[in-house]
């Protein structure tokens, strides 16, 4: 690093200014919606603003001591860091249960959820393990170790259990399909072990992630299909061999279409398209089975959430009041909302909209500024995704890279989820707003997250 350039002079001031506005329209939401009136100091420690000011106030003196370290640091750190957080996770399942769920470790007055911390010890490590790959000679060896980095810590977070957190972790497989580490060695070794059949490639592997949106958008039709009243190939649709027809015409018509689009001529890549058509079919067969007996091994207050978000069913004072209060206080504010600390339906005093202040910290800040506001807010966060995007692709090392893009995906996830949430578009499985919402443990880490990509992103001159 040049002695003569400063650290202001190479920090990306478009992401820190608008992390800094989401730092501070999140505080402000915070202090709105917890407001007491007899403790009325944006410091009052006792208060639940008092205490954001604090988890800030911590996050940034960790982010000065992060900008104090060599950015080649955190990829050496990466496996005792990662570790470090297993042990936490594995410490926290003998701790005693709160709301269900041992996901806290007692700190004084204060609590800290080690999952939180896990997706930064998994994102080092897996940029760490990816950068150092040549992913053109990618193996069965290196699929299963990046997939062991990220099963690990989820299969913990699973234990305890924290759904929100878990489904966050599925954003590490965007990063590794980014970076061309496909899941073809695994499927080729099975195939490979068919008497009689080698190959060399696999269509399927290597678009694992676009063949799993349609499995899992094949899925969704199918859970909102069985509420609709119809017969197929003779067979009403609630039943497993209606489910399964309904599945299979949409499966066949799907198939059809990619070979219309891909237009194989080669005698050399028919029996891998035939084979592809094959595994489709086995795959769209089983699809009915597959959600029912996944969907009977979820929680009933998960089964109930999935219904009521497609529609299966309607309980709007039981399973699904919080979130039909959400939308009723997102549309409350209507186009330019109610004014700064004028939220009624959202406030912690009406109880209208259980956990205002965490989860559902959107509801006051739509309820106060309207659809105006919360299209800022929107646009605020599109802009920081894209610029972390940006940093990603001018990076010179791989490590900072793949770290960039897994910041994105994280923060991305949280943000769509928690959105999603609100406004009555995804499940409630309980995920903060990133730098908005109440809780020690987010604010830091989404901070982290941020503050080392920066550390990274002012060194990459230096960085071959």
């Amino acid at each position: 690093m040049r002695k003569n350039d400063s650290l202001l002079s190479k920090l990306d001031w478009p992401l820190f200014i608008s992390f800094m506005i989401l730092v501070f329209l999140g505080l402000a939401t915070v202090y709105s919606v917890a407001f007491n009136e007899e403790h009325p100091s944006i410091f009052a420690f006792s208060e639940k603003y008092g205490k954001q000011i604090i988890w800030l106030g911590a996050s940034f003196f960790i982010g000065l001591l992060i900008f104090l370290i060599d950015a080649d640091y955190y990829s050496k750190i990466a496996l005792p860091v990662y570790i470090s957080v297993l042990v936490l996770l594995v410490i926290v399942l003998f701790m005693p249960p709160i709301n269900g769920a041992r996901a806290w470790l007692g700190v004084g007055t204060l609590g800290v959820q080690p999952a939180e911390f896990a997706k930064i010890a998994t994102a080092l490590l897996l940029s760490k393990y990816i950068s150092e790959l040549v992913v053109k000679f990618q193996t069965i060896k290196t699929v299963l170790t990046a997939c062991l980095i990220l099963f690990v810590p989820a299969l913990l977070i699973a234990l305890q259990p924290d759904a929100g957190t878990l489904v966050v972790f599925s954003s590490f497989l965007f990063v590794m399909y980014r970076e061309g580490l496909t899941f073809d060695p695994l499927i080729l070794g099975v195939l490979n072990t068919i008497p009689g059949i080698k190959f060399k490639s696999t269509w399927l592997g290597n678009h694992f992630i676009p063949v799993l949106f349609v499995f899992l958008f094949l899925c969704i039709i199918t859970l909102v299909l069985s509420n609709v009243q119809f017969h197929l190939w003779g067979f009403p649709n609630n039943t497993f061999q209606g489910s399964t027809g309904v599945v299979l015409t949409l499966g066949s018509i799907s198939l059809l279409l990619l070979l219309f689009i891909r237009r194989i001529s080669s005698r050399r890549d028919r029996p891998r398209m035939i084979l592809v058509i094959a595994l489709g079919f086995l795959i769209t067969a089983s699809i009915s089975l597959f959600v029912d007996k996944a969907f009977s091994g979820l929680a009933k207050h998960q089964r109930n959430r999935i219904e009521l978000v497609l529609g299966l069913k309607e309980d709007p004072d039981g399973g699904d009041y919080n979130r039909n209060r959400a939308m009723a206080a997102v549309g409350s504010g209507g186009a330019l909302g109610k004014g700064y600390m004028g939220a009624s339906v959202s406030s912690i005093e009406s109880n209208h909209v259980p956990e205002s202040e965490t989860d559902f910290i959107f509801c006051p800040f739509a309820e106060e500024w309207g659809f105006l506001g919360s299209i800022i807010l929107v646009a605020t966060y599109m802009f920081m995704l894209l610029r972390i995007i940006f940093i990603a692709e001018r990076q010179r090392a791989p490590f900072n890279r793949i770290y960039a893009y897994c910041v994105a995906m994280i923060l991305f996830y949280h943000f769509a989820i928690n959105i999603g949430m609100n406004i009555g578009f995804a499940p409630v499985i309980g995920i903060p707003l990133p730098f908005f919402s109440y809780g020690g443990s987010s604010i830091l880490s989404f901070c982290v997250l941020v503050f080392i990509l920066l550390k990274l992103d002012s060194q990459r001159i230096d960085v071959l």
